[in-house]
């Protein structure tokens, strides 16, 4: 009788693919995006070893050791161009988020009843919808996005909770500076629009 033969089948093995944090791709094709200069910054904090394989003066020669002089010269061009790009595109968004404001409003509905509304969070990047969720956990009462009459989106709180917002904001995002925040009341502004018209109409034109 023939020896049978055992075959021992092995199961797949799950590969580990680590992720860039800025642009979501595997760190090798970073280059090929407009965060370059960012994802570098990233990688080289959170994953310094994987850093130094792609990145170090080492692993750019060895990459560039197998080209050609004009190749060398074209693909140092090409690099000089991808950190121009990525320098202006950082500059960019530094001058926008410098424009950047977060509106947080104290909106009065009757004599003792209040909202706060808060607009401008998305553009440091922030998600309404889940900024919604924290406020409304944090501090207990109801938070939800909404649609603004001048168009885009805002955020809705029950109760005055304006200055508790801020310190909120500035003590966990810090990307938001506090020049960058500024304060609304609408009772205070239609107070003063009721004084200005009674003063109109109180007026007496000169002769």
């Amino acid at each position: 009788m023939a020896d049978t033969e055992t075959v021992e089948v092995l199961e797949p093995q799950g590969r580990h693919v680590f992720y860039c944090g800025v642009c979501t791709m595997p760190p090798e094709y970073c280059e090929y995006g407009g965060t370059a200069k960012k994802c570098q910054e990233w990688l080289e904090k959170n994953n310094p070893e994987l850093y130094g394989r792609i990145w170090s003066q080492e692993a750019l020669e060895a990459a560039t050791a197998a080209l050609s002089l004009d190749a060398q010269k074209r693909a140092a061009k090409d690099a000089q161009k991808k950190t121009a790009k990525a320098e202006a595109a950082d500059k960019k968004q530094a001058n926008l988020l410098a424009k950047s404001v977060v509106t947080i409003k104290r909106i009065e509905r009757n004599k003792r009843k209040h909202i706060t509304s808060v607009s401008g969070l998305e553009a440091f990047g922030l998600d309404l919808k889940k900024m919604a969720k924290e406020f409304g956990k944090k501090f207990a009462t109801g938070s939800s996005v909404t649609k603004m009459a001048s168009g885009g989106e805002e955020i809705v709180v029950q109760g005055d909770v304006s200055p508790e917002i801020e310190e909120y904001l500035l003590d966990k995002y810090k990307e938001i500076p506090e020049d960058n925040i500024e304060f609304v009341d609408e009772k205070a502004k239609k107070k003063a629009a009721a004084a200005a018209a009674a003063a109109a109409a109180n007026a007496v034109p000169q002769q």
